[in-house]
């Protein structure tokens, strides 16, 4: 059966082209809705986050496989991109490197804070949404749910996620703290709701901030979000003021434009004698017009910023990343074998159910003849043991072959062979 993962990362994609490429949730579903009807014999999981926009995609048969690039074509004709241009940057993974990747993401051993644990669980709303979308069904049943067991055995055999390092934490414990001495007198705006928003407030209390407001959209939202800690919820129509008296603005919302434009922004920091402010934009498609971070006192810091910090994470780490790529590969010799067993399953039980059928033929014709001429039945149950001996001494090389290979490129190849050869029919 064929895999295959086509997508664009933080790896080689600039943040400029992932944020044309993001999908919102909603357009996670139109789009799996229509690469069904595009490919209605193939599975697929549509994982967009912050640092990565990636398809998976499986099959029972390579003949319906669509291939790599008429993926990635699909992909980007959503958007209205055109292929060519981001073509070069494109990540194309088949067969067992797609599976070896999904794990290494998964185990948040591929991410761009090497160990945050946020990805797991987008990886899980993910797979939610495609079986939702009823994209995701018996392959990548096996395959996400592997991948969740993977990610937390590297968790618990490793010490590479013991101190957890997000994004969130990334900008306020190290990028936020290189900028303010203190938190517990500084204004901050928090801008979002969400996952990412909840899991930076958590750091922003925990560096001693306590003068906290929180605007959304939903005003329901950051209502419920300010309830649960010591943040006060604000109207989205005061967004400029708010900003314009802020001295940290951290923004994660989930939005598909700019929420903040340069010249409003502008007119509001001069109308209220702004002082100098930190923005830590930590959404894609970004929240902030990139044209923001020319304005006077102003300090904006996007995704792409936190690289540095993520390289040093890297090295922090670096003395457990052999113990856990060890984990993800004995994870993917195991799936694999196991995959290929399923596969092979029912040409061996034909295989077996042939040749049993052609014994008990040919084993009822000459006990017909020895019965006739009164042999000893002794010697026919002799003859029958006898039979039964040929026949698994003649199935045993060619099923020794398949489970040797059951980990191997060679394993479909041998399986084709297989029916080929003994005329095996479906």
């Amino acid at each position: 059966m064929p895999w295959g993962m086509i997508g664009w990362s933080h790896h080689h994609t600039p943040l400029e082209v992932r944020e044309k490429l993001a999908f919102s949730k909603s357009q996670v579903d139109d789009a799996l809705r229509r690469f069904q009807q595009l490919f209605p014999r193939c599975e697929a999981v549509l994982l967009s986050t912050c640092n990565r926009v990636e398809m998976y995609v499986a099959t029972d048969s390579a003949e319906v496989f669509p291939g790599l690039d008429a993926i990635g074509r699909f992909l980007a004709d959503y958007h209205g991109l055109s292929y060519a241009d981001i073509a070069a940057q494109l990540m194309r993974l088949p067969d067992e490197e797609a599976i070896r990747h999904l794990f290494m993401v998964a185990s948040a051993l591929d991410s761009m804070v090497i160990g945050e644990a946020q990805i797991l669980s987008q990886v899980k709303q993910a797979y939610d949404q495609a079986c939702q979308a009823s994209t995701a069904r018996t392959l990548m049943h096996q395959l996400f749910q592997r991948a969740t067991m993977v990610a937390r055995r590297v968790a618990n055999e490793t010490e590479i996620q013991k101190r957890r390092v997000s994004i969130p934490s990334v900008a306020v414990s190290e990028i936020a703290a290189e900028f303010f001495e203190r938190f517990d007198d500084k204004h901050i705006l928090l801008i979002g709701a969400g996952e990412m928003g909840t899991e930076t407030l958590r750091y922003l209390i925990d560096a001693g901030a306590n003068c906290i407001e929180i605007i959304n959209r939903s005003p329901e939202k950051s209502q419920e979000l300010a309830q649960q800690f010591p943040a006060t919820a604000v109207p989205w129509e005061e967004l400029y003021e708010r900003l314009a008296v802020a001295d940290l603005v951290i923004s994660t919302t989930g939005a598909e434009q700019p929420v903040v434009h340069r010249d409003t922004f502008r007119a509001a920091r001069t109308a209220h004698h702004a002082r100098a402010v930190l923005i830590l934009d930590l959404a894609v498609p970004r929240d902030f017009e990139s044209s923001i971070a020319e304005l006077p006192d102003v300090y904006l810091y996007t995704l792409d910023d936190l690289r540095k910090v993520c390289d040093r994470n890297v090295e922090a780490r670096q003395r457990e990343w052999p113990k856990a790529t060890r984990i993800v590969d004995q994870e993917l010799k195991k799936f694999v074998a196991e995959s290929a067993h399923r596969v092979s399953g029912p040409t061996i039980r034909r295989l077996r159910s042939q040749a049993d059928e052609i014994k008990r033929e040919e084993l009822a014709r000459l006990l017909a003849k020895l019965e006739s001429r009164e042999v000893d039945p002794e010697i026919c149950k002799e003859i029958e043991v006898a039979f039964d001996r040929l026949v698994n001494k003649l199935l045993h090389p060619p099923l020794k072959s398949l489970r040797d290979h059951a980990d191997s490129k060679h394993h479909a190849n041998l399986l084709d062979a297989l029916r080929h050869l003994f005329q095996l029919k479906d």
